[in-house]
């Protein structure tokens, strides 16, 4: 690694700002973002990534002639940072959007036949546009539909920026409301813990009223589904550095940071081995630990908060089949283990039979569990999920696991989690656990990653990029 920054060009034209340069620490979506867009405001930045690729926990890797994602991701039509971030990165083309939220939902306890339900929505404005949908949903009787449709109401009236809001836990608030036990199942969980990464009792009423009242309850198409028909790594790692090299962003991989410390006279250091960069900013876009541990003192009133904060994980699991066992592109489950199953052939090059991919978030039970016997638990599961996979061969059964997935989104979290600025004048937080008003997901990354970049332009004196904040008019 040489001193200094390269030579860059800024993005649209804009000029390099004499002497202003930034160190973003970390190359998940929020670190990427940040770079970005300090570099398109005419910034020197540098990205430094300690593993051997940008992406962050939404990442590929190859598995003989399979290209692999560590686990499945998708994101809503709301998440306008993110659609932003695409564009961005020139990859929107690459992870389309459906036209209209539909959700097959199989009920495997239910005779063959009668199995399918569906969630999606009609042309109508909110919330006659699940209306129907909601009337005919066959996994719920007609006094649990009518039931969610009141708490339904009754949550579209919380006002997010209540903080009593956070202390409360979901699951009791639905309670509440009337909300059986099979209604939290069918409807509420199945959404939720994809969402939230956990189920609703664990969940933060105020984490959990923000998905619902923003992914259904705000816009019709809010909720409608994308996401990528190639492998991750070619948005986040290829399409991302190709769009960070075009900024001027001078990008390490494999280059840990090993500390941070503020200069007497304003500046930053930043010492990785055998290098130590010099900055007038810093953004530290990396886990709430790894952050604890690189923040100089007093950034933070209570830098032991991070500590506070506790995560969470997903599993999931890989199923390549000689053969074509299924037609959806994918569907949610009731009745068994699997959650939501998503056919990944297309995106992973599979030249010849199927390649499923089961997303298990809350996994908390399984995440240590041995292959062998997730094999045993998960294949009988898919052969009575899909008729068709009873007749074919297991050519392979993996498993990848993120233990660390996402923040816990427990009831108290929203006070620990620290907005982009410090308390030191040039260093920012970014990353999804920051306080973005969203849970753990790409779009909260990206959130993080814009908040953090206008706060350092603020104090650097630099305009905001116009096109940065497009996203913020479109939401």
């Amino acid at each position: 690694m040489s001193d200094g920054s390269r030579p860059a060009q800024a993005h649209a034209g804009t000029p390099r700002a004499a002497g202003r340069s930034a160190v973003v620490v970390g190359g998940g979506l929020a670190g990427i973002t940040a770079a970005l867009a300090l570099a398109d405001a005419g910034v020197h930045v540098t990205l430094l990534e300690g593993r051997p690729r940008l992406g962050g926990l939404a990442f590929s890797f190859q598995r003989g002639e399979l290209t692999v994602d560590n686990g499945q991701h998708v994101y809503l039509r709301c998440c306008t940072a993110y659609r932003w971030f695409l564009d961005r990165i020139e990859g929107a083309a690459l992870a389309p959007l459906q036209d209209r939220l539909d959700v097959p939902v199989v009920d495997v306890a239910k005779p063959e036949g009668r199995r399918l339900g569906r969630l999606r929505r009609d042309p109508l404005p909110v919330p006659l546009h699940l209306g129907r949908s909601l009337a005919a949903y066959p996994h719920l009787s007609l006094a649990e539909r009518a039931a969610v449709g009141r708490a339904a109401l009754a949550l579209k009236g919380l006002d997010l920026a209540d903080p009593t809001l956070d202390t409360q836990d979901f699951g009791s608030w639905l309670a509440g409301h009337g909300q059986s036990a099979r209604a939290v199942e069918a409807l509420w969980d199945l959404v939720g813990v994809a969402t939230l990464n956990a189920v609703a009792g664990d969940a933060s009423l105020g984490l959990a009223a923000m998905v619902f009242k923003t992914g259904l309850l705000s816009d019709p198409g809010a909720a409608d589904i994308g996401w990528a028909r190639v492998p991750l790594g070619e948005l986040h790692d290829r399409l991302a550095r190709k769009a960070l090299d075009s900024a001027g962003v001078r990008t390490e991989v494999r280059t840990r940071v090993t500390s941070v410390s503020h200069n007497e006279n304003g500046s930053w250091s930043v010492q990785v081995p055998g290098e130590t960069l010099h900055a007038d900013a810093v953004v530290l876009a990396v886990p709430q630990r790894e952050t604890h541990d690189l923040l100089p003192p007093g950034a933070l009133d209570a830098r032991e908060r991070l500590l506070e904060i506790g995560t969470a994980p997903i599993l999931n699991v890989h199923v390549v089949y000689d053969r074509k066992v299924l037609a959806k592109p994918f569907f949610a489950a009731l009745g068994t283990p699997v959650q939501w199953v998503f056919d990944r052939t297309d995106a992973s090059g599979l030249r010849t039979g199927q390649y499923l991919a089961l997303s298990q978030s809350a996994a908390q039970e399984e995440i240590d569990t041995p292959v062998a016997d997730l094999r045993e638990r998960y294949l009988p599961e898919l052969e009575r999920l899909i008729p068709a996979a009873r007749a074919a061969v297991v050519k392979d059964f993996f498993v990848t696991r993120e233990r660390t997935a996402t923040f816990a989104p427990t009831p108290g979290v929203g006070r620990l989690r620290p907005g982009a600025r410090t308390k030191t004048p040039g260093l920012y937080l970014a990353g999804a656990w920051t306080a973005t008003g969203w849970p753990a997901t790409m779009e909260s990354a990206v959130r993080s990653g814009v908040s953090a970049a206008d706060a350092a332009l603020s104090a650097l004196g630099r305009p905001r990029p116009r096109h940065l904040f497009e996203f913020e008019e479109a939401a």
